[in-house]
């Protein structure tokens, strides 16, 4: 980060925003914000349910329609007005401020759950110091008689009788003379009990709340202290933090894909992820799954891609950062594939069950599914720890970013008072968010998560960005922006005219087109496979409404508080400002002729 300086701003003093320090500094820090826990766990059962290797052509299809030139066109706007959120679209298309407001209260809502995410990793990766790992057996008194480590089924014909609780609770399940299970009886797994009985101690339904479980809410106040000393500097800060912790989990997935590859079975979960099912490509829900998950991958919509993009130096190459940044993203989402699908492999084996019935995403194959198959490796406490302590570096990348979101959009908007006070204002939104994470550390938390993560990154996010289109392709103007980088690069970027084409056209009808096709294809919310009641539901289209209300509500405020007649307003509002940050430099190649000249001037004396 640049040094601090003072300078006039409407005749008042204050300190400047300042840039990276470093050109890594941006670029680590959008890898880490992109790359998240989605990556690991989401995406491999995704292509694996979507067609295997056939999922990859939507995939990649829709990478280039929607996911690339929304997330160039996100860098670009953030650069060329060195403005955060709220500022930008101020500058842009004054009418369209609320998709800044609208970013902010997402980018507050997934924080306050991701930070609970990171905040079960913690207690997993301490839990992981205990030798035996707590959820390699059935040995303890959070379990039930149908916990077992191995199940073998009786025969179709076989009269075996059910196991009894002692039988159940037995460390190696072969006390018994029951050799068997019969078809229906029902088995729950070490890890499975452990997660549910012992972590959370999980209610009953999202209206039992319980108690809060006080050593989650001691692993999530500890996350957040992480994440305030990563951040209260700002960039300054945590643009060091992210040459570790953007780099370390690409070292622990290599580390992992070598030790998934010795073990037996990983070749089976490895097929099973890539081998093509072409029928699954005339699906609409495959193609529709495919822009989701490029969608929410790359993180465009929150504002944390125009924040760090609002740090970088005026002519930094922005362009080539966006295909970078989009190209490791999905690049890390494939690669993770193997890792998780080689563990997962040898995980049915061992317990004789189909890939199928094993391949989980999410919630389950974190906390479930992959310590299960940890605890049977030798030296499991040393794999459990390097797993989980990926999963928290993953995460703290993309809260990073949350929170630096929230933080800019304040201090831009009042910088004489907050820019100097940034750390107070850090302290203040990470104590905040985690006094609003506690519902989430009762037990009904994870029910609570599962809601926030349905719907305050669900529809509504797809909602915003279809505004963002318009405001940016349409408002603002596709030709504009095209010049505006042609500025700031010094050249015409590759496919110049296509870019202006997905701003205007391909990517806002790709995203109608999904929008409309989740809204009729919406199923209520769930957990473990129960629905939840509908006034919880409720709830979560509220918390949805909460950010998608700001983009009219602004709009209306705008309208009746500007002066003039109506037709006046509108054209005000509709009217890009002329003296945004960009405006006022010089373009690339002038910069480049005048730096020339002033190096040879020096050389000369």
């Amino acid at each position: 980060m640049s040094e601090k300086k003072y300078i006039e701003d409407n005749g008042e003093e204050e300190i400047e925003r300042g840039h990276w320090g470093h050109k890594m500094d941006f670029l680590l820090s959008c890898i880490g914000y992109a790359v998240g826990l989605g990556n690991v766990w989401r995406f491999p059962y995704l292509c694996a349910a979507s067609g295997g290797g056939a999922f990859l052509i939507p995939y990649c299809t829709m990478l280039i329609l929607v996911g690339i030139p929304i997330f160039f066109m996100e860098l670009a706007i953030g650069q060329y007005s060195q403005e955060g959120p709220l500022k930008v679209w101020e500058n842009l298309f004054p009418l369209l401020k609320g998709v800044g407001y609208a970013m902010l209260v997402c980018s507050f809502g997934v924080g306050i759950y991701y930070n609970i995410i990171i905040a079960w990793c913690y207690y997993f990766m301490f839990a992981s110091m205990q030798n035996p790992l707590p959820w390699a057996d059935c040995g303890h008194k959070w379990n039930s008689a149908t916990c077992r480590v191995r199940v073998i089924r009786c025969a179709a014909n076989s009269t075996a009788p059910p196991p009894t609780t002692m039988m159940a609770t037995s460390t190696a399940n072969t006390t018994s003379n029951v050799t068997c299970l019969p078809l229906g009886y029902p088995v729950t797994t070490p890890s499975e009990e452990y997660w549910n009985k012992e972590v959370l101690a999980i209610s009953s339904s999202i209206g039992n709340a319980g108690q809060i479980r006080w050593h989650l809410a001691l692993c999530l106040l500890l996350a957040w202290i992480v994440i305030y000393f990563c951040i209260f500097k700002g960039i300054k800060s945590s643009g060091k933090v992210v040459y570790f912790s953007a780099t370390f989990p690409y070292v622990v997935l290599v580390i992992l894909l070598v030790r998934g590859v010795t073990l037996d079975g990983h070749m089976e979960g490895i097929l099973f992820y890539l081998t093509p099912r072409w029928e699954k490509l005339s699906d609409a829900n495959v193609w529709a799954s495919a822009t989701t998950q490029i969608f929410f991958s790359l993180s465009v919509g929150f504002g944390g891609l125009i924040t760090m993009a609002s740090y970088n130096q005026f002519y930094n190459n922005c362009f080539r950062d966006s295909l970078t940044v989009s190209l490791i993203n999905c690049g890390t989402s494939f690669f993770a594939g193997f890792v998780i699908f080689s563990v997962v492999g040898f995980m049915a084996k061992a317990s004789g069950r189909p890939v199928e019935e094993v391949a989980d995403q999410g919630v389950s194959l974190a906390f479930i599914v992959y310590p299960a198959a940890v605890a049977q490796m030798p030296v499991s406490q040393l794999w459990s720890i390097i797993f989980f302590f990926m999963l928290i570096t993953l995460g703290m990348d993309s809260q990073f970013a949350f929170m630096e979101t929230i933080i800019t959009a304040a201090v831009d908007e009042y910088p004489s008072v907050l820019r100097a006070k940034k750390w107070i204002i850090s302290l203040i939104g990470c104590s905040a968010m985690y006094l609003f994470g506690l519902p989430c550390v009762t037990q009904a938390g994870a029910y609570v998560v599962q809601l926030l993560d349905d719907h305050v990154a669900g529809i509504s996010l797809l909602i915003l960005c279809i505004f963002e289109c318009i405001a940016v392709g349409w408002g603002y103007g596709a030709f504009r922006l095209a010049k505006d980088i042609e500025k700031m690069i010094g050249y015409k970027p590759f496919l110049y005219y296509w870019w202006i084409i997905c701003w205007k056209f391909i990517s806002l009808a790709t995203l109608l087109f999904v929008t409309v096709f989740k809204i009729v294809g919406y199923t209520p919310s769930s957990y473990g496979g129960k629905p939840m009641p509908a006034w919880a539901d409720g709830v979560g289209w509220f918390t949805a409404c909460c950010s998608m209300v700001f983009i009219p509500g602004i709009a209306l405020f705008k309208l009746f508080t500007a002066n003039g007649s109506w037709s006046e307003r509108f054209r005000e509002l509709t009217t890009p400002r002329d003296d945004k940050y960009g405006d006022l430099q010089v373009s690339y190649i002038e910069y480049k002729i005048r730096k020339d000249e002033k190096g040879l001037a020096e050389h000369n004396v």
